[in-house]
């Protein structure tokens, strides 16, 4: 039966050792909760590090702490403290954290702790590994910490459907490439079937990033990678909206008698004085969270609006994180200055502006907080998503109370019937912070009764399940999209089949297929290997060979005259047999070359890296050596330039790969090869390419044919083989069948 492995840095579970014994304790976290419903829902594994090094573990309980989380249907990865240290404490939060939230200054780059990282994440691969009894069970990784494990786990299993999501911002690419070990972290992330982030800045951001620095190829969210298809999308994270808002309500029916000593400690303060107004600020305690912005901005709002001194309070609950980090260290020490020079600055007899905990809290105190507070006011600099937000609104049962929020978090995308701010914008925070305090009972129903709708229909448990959903149809469409892959054992039956043949006719294509792509086409010229099988097939008795190319016969004549082969060149247009020079196959014009030219020479002005390649019956642009977001919008406006000024010509507009070509429309590699198959009876017929242009000779050819696509893309073709290197291994095998 197939299973669910999910998989993160930490188990969704709390170890507990007392008295010799261990029990293990499911956490209330954000991700624990989220996965509730795919972890719950039939047979389903969570890999994570327990929380505990090896060297806290005696020997003894080891079995213990397996049979333990064995209940809670998890799985550990042994770390010891060296690995955590240079893992989690080092590369993840030292690295990967600072510079995706844009604190590049907090920014860590060292050797030895990617070398950990790659280490422990392999540890989780081979966990992973270990676990899976068939291709038909579904990996789920998360998370920063684990980036370069969807690419271990495709390595040794390649048919497993794998998704991965990012719960931390992906940034930009100036930001990224910064990163010295960026092309190992993208391809380890492109091991996955399904990428996901909380929202289309991030996604863009990373298709940005993966164009650039791999160059490898994008369709809208889509990446042609290894061979595979890898999809990318946004899948903005919710919370349990029915468990926060039945806590609300179920604290607002609660005896007085039985109210907590917090709850209590609130209530008297706002019987005191009933204008009183409670701002509410929790965090983890992170530079990212914008917690000392947030005490200067307040102390702002007092000079500029002093008549609520003594009105507002602000409560700011700041729980603790990466305590042994440094700038973690120096950030406490700061805020613990902040609050305590705001506090002597502005406090009364009666009044302290700001109360300050720096600690976590149990549920019951959130809920306490959530519903006494009259505002919520929460300002990171950068923040994935921020659940919190989405808590304090589910809590106000009777919809009233202000959110403010900052534009840089991941829920303002969703959120926008919020009070939207710039961290950095004193003077907009304390203006929203005043409109906040005005803003009258039926506005601010209306405002988060729309909230409530939304976050109550996309909660955490539809998160889970439509990108589970999303990583299955991912998986089926990607099969459905590509020909069947030649096993070892179709590759028997074809070559079978080939010795069997009494006459053989053999169409290959040259760039992509034969040969690799060069940034300078002309330098992409023939090996001796090359050489060496297309001699075997060329002189090999009832057999034709068709070199097949979209190159031009200056070119063509160059590298294969000499050796005789046939060949077909710009699509059709030239033919050589047995070592002939070229002769026209088609009857076709240029006069229109005069007219087109100028228009490409003026996009190689106005694109660095871009360059013409003149055929004879041809124009093609090559940009490849473009910048790739640039280049392609580049080829886009060429293409829409191009179809206009064309009109009814006899010319088409040909897209290949990372090049554009005019050429007439009569001519195509289909109705090239269909001509020299009309010549003979031929009882074997293969033709193989990798480009869209080869398309035509597999829709044209006759059923029968043996079609072959390099690459795992959407074809006509019956076959397809991963790259150049399979070909080659393909056509030594007609070599050796006679």
């Amino acid at each position: 039966m197939s299973k669910t492995i999910i998989i993160s840095n930490r188990l969704p579970v709390q170890l507990q050792i007392s008295n010799g014994s261990i029990t293990a304790v499911p956490s209330v976290g954000g991700l624990a909760t989220g996965m509730k419903s795919v972890h719950s829902s039939g047979d389903s594994l969570w890999i994570g590090w327990s929380g505990l090094t090896d060297e806290e573990i005696p020997e003894e309980l080891s079995k213990d702490i397996d049979d333990a989380l064995a209940q809670q249907g998890s799985s550990k990865v042994r770390l010891t403290a060296k690995e955590v240290e240079g893992f989690y404490y080092g590369f993840s939060n030292r690295t990967i954290w600072p510079l995706f939230h844009y604190f590049l200054e907090y920014s860590e780059f060292e050797l030895d702790s990617w070398n950990t990282y790659k280490a422990v994440n392999q540890k989780f691969a081979d966990a992973i590994i270990e676990k899976i009894e068939d291709d038909a069970d579904t990996i789920w990784i998360h998370d920063y910490q684990l980036m370069l494990v969807p690419q271990m786990v495709r390595e040794q299993r390649p048919n497993i459907a794998i998704g991965f999501f990012l719960h931390i911002p992906f940034p930009s690419f100036e930001i990224f490439r910064t990163m010295p070990w960026r092309e190992e972290v993208l391809r380890g992330l492109l091991g996955a079937d399904l990428i996901g982030f909380h929202i289309y800045d991030y996604e863009r951001h990373f298709l940005s990033s993966v164009k650039r620095l791999l160059g490898v190829e994008v369709s809208f969210n889509e990446i042609y990678f290894d061979n595979r298809v890898i999809k990318v999308d946004s899948f903005p994270m919710g919370i349990d909206y029915k468990k926060f808002s039945d806590a609300a309500k179920e604290h607002t029916k609660r005896d007085p008698d039985k109210l907590s000593e917090l709850q209590k400690r609130l209530n008297s303060h706002k019987k005191s004085d009933p204008e009183n107004k409670f701002l509410l600020s929790i965090d983890r305690l992170d530079y990212s969270k914008g917690i000392a912005k947030r005490l200067n901005a307040f102390e702002y709002f007092l000079n500029k609006y002093p008549q609520y001194k003594e009105k507002v309070r602000l409560i700011i609950l700041a729980v603790p994180s990466r305590s042994n980090v440094p700038q973690y260290q120096l950030l406490k020490k700061e805020i613990d200055e902040l609050v305590g020079r705001i506090n002597g600055e502005f406090s009364t007899v009666s009044w302290t502006p700001i109360w300050y905990f720096y600690r976590s809290m149990p549920f019951e105190n959130l809920i306490d907080l959530y519903t006494s507070s009259d505002i919520a006011w929460l300002t990171p600099l950068r923040d994935g998503m921020n659940l919190v937000a989405k808590e304090y609104i589910a809590t106000r049962t009777d919809k009233t109370g202000v959110l403010i929020l900052s534009e840089m978090a991941g829920s303002a995308n969703e959120m926008n019937e919020s009070l939207l701010i710039n961290p950095n914008n004193f003077e907009q925070i304390a203006d929203a912070l005043y409109q906040a305090l005005n803003m009258p009972i039926e506005e601010q129903q209306q405002r988060n009764g729309q909230l409530q709708k939304r976050l109550k229909r996309y909660n955490v448990e539809k998160w889970a399940n439509d990108f589970m959903n999303s990583l299955a149809k991912q998986r089926t469409r990607e099969a459905a999209n590509v020909s069947t892959k030649i096993t070892d054992n179709q590759l028997k039956l074809i070559a079978t089949d080939y010795t069997k043949a009494t006459k053989r006719l053999l169409f290959l294509d040259y760039d992509g297929t034969l040969a690799g792509f060069h940034n300078d086409p002309q330098k992409a010229s023939p090996d001796d290997e090359l050489y060496t099988i297309l001699d075997a097939l060329h002189t090999q008795e009832n057999t034709t060979l068709f070199l097949i190319s979209g190159r031009d016969k200056d070119t063509f004549t160059k590298w294969f005259l000499h050796k005789k082969y046939n060949m077909i060149v710009e699509h059709g247009v030239w033919i050589s047999r047995n070592g002939e020079a070229f002769s026209l196959l088609e009857n076709v014009k240029n006069d229109w070359m005069e007219k087109i030219r100028p228009v490409l020479e003026s996009f190689v002005d106005r694109t660095p890296g871009s360059f013409i390649e003149e055929k004879n019956y041809s124009l093609a642009w090559h940009y490849r050596k473009t910048d790739p977001d640039f280049g392609n919008l580049r080829a886009t406006e060429l293409t829409t330039v191009l179809t206009s000024l064309i009109g009814t010509d006899d010319l088409s507009v040909l897209n290949g790969n990372k090049v554009i070509e005019v050429k007439s429309s009569n001519v195509n590699k289909g109705r090239a090869s269909m001509r020299m198959l009309g010549e003979e009876n031929y009882d074997f017929v293969f033709a193989i390419g990798d480009d869209w242009t080869d398309e035509f000779m597999f829709q044209e050819l006759p059923e029968s044919t043996i079609t072959v696509k390099v690459g795992r893309q959407k074809t006509a073709a019956k076959y397809f083989v991963n790259d150049i290197k399979n070909v080659r291994i393909l056509l030594k095998k007609f070599v050796a069948a006679l």
